[in-house]
């Protein structure tokens, strides 16, 4: 019985990682991409992943600590192509996710009609300036315990968006997420704008997301409208 739980074990291991490989000097970022078996028949939604500071570095293992892939490293499976690209320093540059999200479009057998991003503290802010630069790019966002541009409030209300804070957080301030959704619902009242205040959730405990169901059931629901 022990053998053939560790074979169990192993199994759900090599599933879950079979396609988990690093990409390094064809995009500004060096990132992980995790890439289903059945990219090769069928076109795949996108689910680009941006850290928080503490992940910044050059050793790219450092951004499976915690959010999308730590969630897959404890069984999580993720219906499509998973992105995960390093910050080395300072902030997330919109246009150069853009020149990531381009290269695995580019190489890989995607659905552009679902293209997700999803992002923690740093990586909020990140998914937000990106979402606010390059809405035309993508097709929700969800962003945790992080803020965003007033100035982008028309074109985040263009999107679907789920910004999730908690209520203790005090190392990125409850209000920094709020401002923003104040400055999308400003511009546009009955924006697809999900805003979830976490009681007792601080600027840790709010990982937890992303090994819970809801967050992807609600991004892996949305869709582009066909033109």
């Amino acid at each position: 019985m022990k053998f053939r739980f560790l074979f169990l074990l192993i199994l759900v291991s090599t599933t879950t990682f079979g396609q988990l490989k690093t990409i390094v000097g064809q995009t500004d970022y060096p990132f992980w991409i995790n890439v289903p078996e059945a990219e090769k028949t069928e076109k795949q939604p996108v689910l680009i992943f941006l850290h928080g500071r503490s992940l910044s570095g050059t050793d790219l293992n450092r951004v499976k600590r915690y959010g999308v892939l730590r969630a897959m490293e404890r069984g999580r499976k993720i219906p499509g192509i998973v992105v995960a690209p390093q910050l080395a320093s300072g902030s997330w540059n919109p246009d150069k996710v853009l020149q990531l999200l381009e290269y695995v479009q580019k190489n890989y057998n995607t659905d552009v009609s679902r293209v997700y991003v999803c992002g923690m503290s740093l990586g909020s802010y990140g998914t937000l300036h990106f979402a606010g630069k390059h809405a035309d790019k993508i097709t929700a966002a969800v962003a945790i315990c992080g803020g965003g541009n007033v100035a982008d409030g028309c074109k985040l209300a263009s999107l679907p968006l789920w910004i999730q804070h908690g209520d203790k957080d005090f190392i990125v301030r409850l209000s920094e997420s709020k401002k923003v959704v104040d400055a999308i619902k400003k511009c546009k009242p009955d924006a697809d704008v999900t805003f979830t205040v976490i009681p007792g959730g601080n600027h840790s405990n709010v990982e937890r997301l992303f090994h819970e169901d809801a967050l992807y059931d609600w991004l892996f629901r949305q869709k582009k409208p066909q033109l």
